[in-house]
This record gives C-alpha cells, structure tokens and sequence, in this order.
C-alpha cells in the first residue's frame, strides 16, 4: 500500500520530499532515491517513526468495547399525559398530523392512525381561531375511539391569543410547543411569550421551547453578531448561528422558569435541517443543559432521502446517549399515509437496540443464487403480517415485541441467519433441493416443501406466538 508521509529526515540530515512508499516487497531493503521521491521499506518507516512496535490488533489484555449505546444523558423528566419524556424514560415516539385542524373529523382520523402505528405523542397544528375551537371536539372524537394519545399544540405567531380567547382547547392539549423565533417581536415578544407560559401554568402543561433553524429569533442573530466581531478570532458564520439557536432555546427556558413554569415542564428542541449541523447543536445543548431535548432533523425531505438524512442524524445523537423524544419529519409521498414515520422512528430505535416495538425480519439482500423473488416476497408477507397482527398481540401477549424472525434465500447464509432467530427459514436458491427447512429457537423443526409454504410459515408463526407468549389475561 501507498503512505503518504511528507518527508523523510536521513541520517546526514538532509530532507528528501517523499510523495509515496511503495509496497514492501518492491522497496529497497535500505532505501533508494528515484528522481526526488525517497523510497523506504514499510517496517523501517515505521521504526523511524516510533520507538515502541505498533500493535497491528487492539490490546488483547484491555477489555472489549461494549456494543451498545453510551449511557443516556441525564435529564429532567416531564410528564405529558400518560408518557413520560426523559428522566431515563425509554425514547418516546412522536409525529404530527397534516390535516386541517379547523376538519375535526380528519384530524381526530389521522391523530388515530397515527396513534394506532405506534405515536406515542402527537402534535396537531393550532393557527387559527376555528383550528384552537377543534381542539376540544378533536380530544372528544378521540375518546369515542378509544384513543387517548396526548395531543400537542403547535403554536406560532398567535398563541398567546388563542389559548386566551379558547380556554377549552387550552385544556385539552396536553402540552403547547411555542417557537422562540416568532412568539412575538420587538417590545411584544417578552409579554406574548409570558401569557402562554402563565397558561400553561394556569392549566398545568408542560411546554416545548423549540427553536428552528428557518426562523431564528433575529435580534438573538444580530446582538452574536456584533460579539463576534470582537472577537479576537471571529467565530465562522455557522458557529455563530448554531449559538443564536441554542442561546435562544436556553434563554426562553430561564425565562419560563423565572415566570414560574417549573424545570420537569420544560422540554427543549433545536432544529436544522443538515445532518452535521444538528449533530453539533444537540452535543453543544446537552452539554450546558438538563432539559430533556426533543431531537428532529427538520424538513428532512422525501423518500430515502429523508429517511437516510435522520436516522444519520439521530443515530449519531442515540449512539451518544442523548435525547429523549424522536420526529422523524418525513414528507410523505402524495396520497401516502402519514404512519411512515413513526414506522422510521420505531425501526431505528428498534435496530439500534433502544426499544422495542414490532418483531422485525432479517431478509437476505439477495444475488444470483436467489433470481425467484419468492423469498422477497415472502418477507414482505411475514412483515406485513406481523404489522397487521402486532395491535392485538401487543394488547393480548407480554413481551412479543421482542420476537425475532428471519427469512433467507439459499444455503449460504440461510441455515445460520435462521437459527439465530426464533423462528426462520431457509429457501431453496438456484439449482438447491426444493425444500425450506424451518428453524426454531435455534433449532431444525420441520420442511416446508411444495406451493404453499407462505401460508404454512405464517401458521407457524402464529402457533409459536399463541404457545410461546404469556397471555395478559392469565
């Protein structure tokens, strides 16, 4: 391999500029100059470099780095509704509906679709004085479903007068998000702010100061500004706005509590919308805070781009110990329904070992051992299946979220990928004995064979759940 390296220092203590060193086996034994490139063995380099030997393996004698995530960092837990968000909680679960909040019919539909996919909270949108009179018919549709999921409210511009002139919707929410960068502005933004944490004092909710990368509190920008350019050494552009979000965040939240808004109601979130920028807020927030934090990658895009773009982002921050409530913030195909976010968030808290929500299936990618798309479509079945089952599993069976499945395609990988799981198969590639032998908890215990080993297997599944499973009822 090639090392670029700089230069290199000879004994008479002349230097040779040094591009490159060429591979052990074709370097001279004491070195060699060709034109002005000096040419040296790889391990004679490496001496010349070190005084002690270079271990090619990590220290065999320390102990082995856990593979899991770091500690949760610690933060003030806060009580909405039913759910609790940080104090160690587990991760909570949060979307946001896309409907007219001023139609309660579509909205109380879609807070329930997405409740129903696993949102443990849901934010609705409260802009208008017809959308904030919703809201207590929303809340009551809700519970004619059966459906008590906390709904948030999200506020901008005119809170302060709707949850003032709508004390029915004030209540019913079960907690306000106010954005720092537009609650009021100028001489009125200090007195807006105040009235909607004196009603959330008045109705005890707990508030989410969420401050945004797109609507940034400008006289926050402008007063950074002016420090840095005192600086000795200026900050770069983005560092100064990166502090204006998190100085904005930080200071609305002092400023609630001086009002009287206790530290457990106080939720904090700074959103940007590249991946790099927000890894960095959250590191730099977490660190001079307790406030449980909110993490969201905003306007995170379409399809696989938004996808990638978040859990790059949030795994990052996981992985870290930080956070305590997700948003995938998705925007769904047209038509699409709104649940496929939640179904990213729970999937990448699920994968990355934090929680556990639906058994999922490992499927092999596969090549050209694999050309029938039977397994891939058997997959997508067994998935399916379990998504559609997992409502009343959940409700009748303890602990079968954690249920492991695998589906593979040939003899390679197959047989080991499905003994690692509870309950797998292994279906016959090219030119393989038409047979899909079936593994349970790590054990061979049957062979599908002919045209309806799709039917069969989701029998077996469900035979081992029934069996398998301590039923809440007894």
């Amino acid at each position: 391999m090639f090392v670029p390296l700089g230069s290199i220092i000879l004994p008479a203590g002349q230097k040779w500029p040094c591009c490159a060193v060429l591979p052990h086996k074709f370097a001279f034994s004491r070195g060699e100059r060709s034109g002005s490139v000096m040419l040296f063995p790889l391990p004679r380099l490496l001496a010349a470099f070190s005084t002690r030997p270079m271990p090619l393996m990590s220290d065999q004698t320390s102990s082995p780095r856990l593979a899991q995530p770091a500690q949760r960092r610690p933060s003030v837990a806060v009580r909405i509704g039913k759910i609790t968000v940080g104090g160690g909680a587990p991760v909570v679960v949060q979307s946001m509906t896309n409907t007219d909040t001023e139609d309660p019919a579509s909205t109380a539909k879609q807070i329930a679709e997405l409740a129903r996919a696993g949102s443990e909270l849901v934010r609705i949108t409260v802009n208008t004085p017809a959308a904030a009179a919703a809201v207590p018919r929303i809340r009551e549709r809700l519970e004619m479903m059966g459906v008590d999921v906390p709904i948030i409210g999200d506020f901008h511009y005119n809170g302060h007068q709707l949850l003032e002139a709508e004390p029915a919707c004030a209540e019913a929410l079960a907690k306000y998000r106010i954005n720092p960068g537009n609650v009021g502005f100028g001489k009125k933004k200090d007195s807006q702010f105040a009235s909607i944490i004196e009603m959330a004092l008045r109705y005890d909710k707990p508030v989410r100061i969420g401050a945004n990368w797109g609507s940034l509190d400008q006289s926050m920008v402008a007063m950074l500004m002016d420090e840095n350019h005192k600086r000795a050494e200026p900050w770069e552009a983005s560092h100064v706005a990166r502090e204006a979000l998190i100085r904005s965040a930080l200071d609305s939240a002092l400023r609630a509590e001086e009002i009287g808004l206790p530290r457990d109601r106080i939720i904090l979130s700074c959103k940007v919308s590249g991946v790099q920028e927000l890894i960095a807020v959250y590191r730099d927030i977490a660190g001079r805070c307790d406030y449980a934090l909110h993490l969201g990658l905003t306007e995170a895009g379409m399809g696989s781009k938004g996808i990638t773009a978040s859990s790059a982002a949030l795994a990052v921050l996981l992985q870290e110990g930080l956070g305590d409530t997700i948003r995938i913030s998705l925007t769904p195909e047209p038509g699409a329904s709104r649940t496929g976010e939640v179904i990213v968030a729970q999937e990448l808290l699920q994968t990355m070992g934090l929680r556990a929500f639906t058994p999922l299936v490992t499927a092999c990618p596969g090549c050209g051992r694999t050309t029938s798309e039977f397994f891939q479509v058997l997959a997508r079945t067994v998935q399916s299946h379990v998504r559609e089952q997992m409502p009343l599993w959940r409700v009748k069976y303890d602990g079968v979220e954690n249920l492991t499945l695998a589906v593979m395609g040939c003899v390679v990988n197959g047989p080991g990928e499905s003994k690692h799981a509870n309950i797998g198969i292994s279906l016959p590639g090219n030119g393989e004995a038409p047979s899909a032998p079936v593994f349970i908890d790590g054990e061979k215990a049957m062979t599908l064979r002919g045209d309806n080993i799709a039917h069969e297997f989701i029998g077996i599944l469900d035979q081992y759940v029934a069996t398998k499973f301590v039923s809440r009822a007894g």
